[in-house]
């Protein structure tokens, strides 16, 4: 098929404003307990409708005393907090328009968000920060930078004191479906980011459309705890649709202690990038084979896939429903009681989810939906859902209603809808090269079933063209590699070359147990290690596994395992733990001129 479209189920006012749903979730449910926040006790605090509708109007009164007029920019630079969620409402209520900085942003790339969005205040999360920002803004006509742990809010809700009420209904009378209400930067893998300007019509659509497709996940009094960075798009848009549903928030950005965090909030719901998940599932096995249980854990995987795939083809027989009950006392149990011991449900975005992984999980007990989307679409604009009976696993779902997929003669996605926004900010050149006749370019290749169901089969420009002529995508490759417990990232190459290889890293997490099981000294530096016979052995095997998906043309005939790590803050790695492929190739070009010489 070469284009589906859903009809719509919804309308967006032209009066729509995401700011409403504090006012109303006040109104309609002043007691619910929308959001929980860490105490310095390291217990929760529960915070009401009625109690944040309060704190949002006294910050945005601030805002106002502090100079902000309807549309103005504010830049907000934090990791995953509640103060994020506070000020992003507060700066709408103001009329302003929320600025997303990455927390890790180098001082080049702040100084960028600011020059361009033309941001005059800036508020940040902590005092390394805030030097950033020193550093970044120099020269610019930045008027204040206010720091969250500084006691921001409280200074803000001080200044506000003499701001009366009207000023914010008159604020609120100024905005409408088509005032922008966020402004992100695209994080790239290449060039300088762009700006992708999301209106309030936009954020609407999403909120809409989402929760129709996620009913389990959104019903109120459903708990989730956020650690995304909120800068993204979709950490930022799953905040807004759980607010609207009355769903209960919890924010931390301590990844390194997810499941302690998980065993106190005890979440029905989690979102998280695949790696999250791939990491999860590696590091069950991992520790499974070294304790002398992974004959136990890679059968029970087997039955977890055969179980979720059965789901869709008549439902398990008895000899597997069998089987499946043992294993859900043995390791499925287990594996849920990390996520809390609660959670069912679980999102997937930001990039390729496997679909055996998606499989494995929903046969343990967990589904997971799976969207796909850009920050150009307000996070996802199309969903699979967690229903059994209209989820597709290996797929990214049918399109929102109210939107249009169709695809290029090249095979490339295009999208339409109210999700999409209008235009690059202030960049009228990448905006007339990224749409057609309203339809937009999201770069990326994908196949459409009879049933609207769209499958993303790689990257438009990461495609591989090698010296023989052959196309290969990256994709798949790479997606089944990463499923192996020793490999971290890892990428392929053989763009104009005479065959295809793959540079491999290593997840440090894994190295202690394989070093126990092949008695390597723990000392053995990782140099030598990467040379290691068995380790190579291990490695090999896995490029054959996934050699086996694809055909001889495609397949990789050369693994070069590297003593490197690939970061966000080496610069190999975007915020969402996407390849910037450029940064890889020329941190190892001299690896790359070995595997070719």
């Amino acid at each position: 098929m070469r284009e589906f479209s859903v009809p719509a189920s919804y309308v967006i006012s032209d009066d729509q404003c995401m700011a409403d749903a504090v006012t109303r979730n006040e109104r309609e449910h002043p007691d619910s307990v929308c959001f929980l926040t860490p105490t310095s006790g390291g217990d929760w605090s529960e915070v009401t409708a009625a109690e944040f509708a309060n704190q949002v109007r006294a910050v945005a009164k601030g805002l106002i005393a502090s100079g902000v007029h309807v549309g103005d920019r504010v830049s907000l630079m934090s990791d995953t907090r509640y103060e994020w969620v506070l000020l992003d409402y507060a700066i709408w209520f103001a009329g302003g328009v929320t600025v997303a900085i990455y927390a890790s942003s180098a001082a080049e790339q702040v100084r960028w968000v600011l020059e361009d969005s033309g941001s005059e205040l800036l508020i940040v999360e902590q005092a390394t920060h805030a030097a950033v920002a020193a550093e970044a803004s120099e020269g610019l006509p930045l008027r204040e930078t206010l720091r969250i742990d500084g006691g921001a809010i409280a200074e803000l809700i001080t200044r506000g004191r003499e701001v009366p009420d009207t000023e914010l209904t008159s604020r609120r009378a100024q905005l409408g479906a088509a005032s922008d209400a966020v402004l992100i930067y695209t994080s790239g893998t290449t060039g300088k980011p762009k700006g992708v300007p999301l209106t309030h019509g936009n954020l609407g659509a999403m909120a809409a459309c989402g929760p129709a497709r996620l009913p389990s996940f959104t019903a109120p009094g459903s708990r989730t705890l956020l650690f995304l960075p909120m800068a993204h798009i979709l950490a930022h848009a799953i905040s807004l649709a759980a607010f609207e549903n009355r769903v209960i928030v919890a924010h931390t950005s301590d990844w390194s202690n997810l499941p302690a965090q998980f065993a106190i909030i005890r979440p029905t719901g989690v979102l998280a990038v695949p790696r999250v998940f791939e990491k999860l599932y590696n590091t069950a096995k991992q520790l499974a084979h070294d304790s002398g249980k992974g004959r136990i854990f890679d059968r029970a995987t087997d039955i977890a896939v055969a179980w979720s795939r059965a789901l869709d083809t008549g439902g398990p027989n008895l000899w597997l429903r069998a089987e499946h009950v043992l294993f859900d006392r043995l390791v499925y149990g287990k594996l849920r009681a990390i996520l809390g011991g609660e959670c069912a449900y679980a999102l997937s975005g930001g990039a390729p989810l496997g679909e055996r992984l998606a499989h494995f999980y929903r046969g343990v007990g967990v589904s997971i939906a799976e969207g796909y989307g850009l920050t150009e679409t307000t996070a996802a604009i199309t969903l699979n859902g967690h229903e059994t009976g209209n989820q597709r696993l290996g797929s990214v779902g049918q399109p929102f209603p109210g939107h249009d997929v169709r695809l290029a003669d090249d095979g490339e996605l295009l999208v339409r809808g109210p999700v999409v926004f209008q235009g690059y900010w202030r960049n009228p050149h990448a905006t007339t090269e990224s749409f057609t006749d309203g339809w937009f370019h999201t770069g990326d290749l994908a196949a459409i079933d009879s049933d609207g169901y769209i499958c993303i089969t790689g990257r438009k420009k990461e495609i591989i063209v090698t010296a023989g002529g052959k196309n290969v995508s990256p994709a798949l490759l790479e997606d089944t590699l990463r499923a192996h417990p020793l490999i971290s990232q890892c990428m392929v190459i053989g763009d104009a070359k005479p065959f295809i290889a793959v540079l491999i890293t290593l997840d440090r997490d894994a190295l202690p147990g394989w070093r126990h099981r092949h008695n390597v000294p723990t000392a053995t530096p990782l140099l030598d290690l990467i040379s290691h016979p068995d380790l190579i052995a291990d490695i090999d095997q896995a490029v054959a596994a996934t050699n086996a998906r694809v055909s001889k043309a495609e397949q990789i005939k050369r693994a070069h395992i590297l003593d490197a790590e690939w970061t966000q803050e080496t610069g190999e790695l975007t915020p969402k733990l996407s390849l910037k492929r450029p940064a890889v190739l020329k941190r190892h070009e001299a690896d790359i001129d070995a595997i070719y010489g």
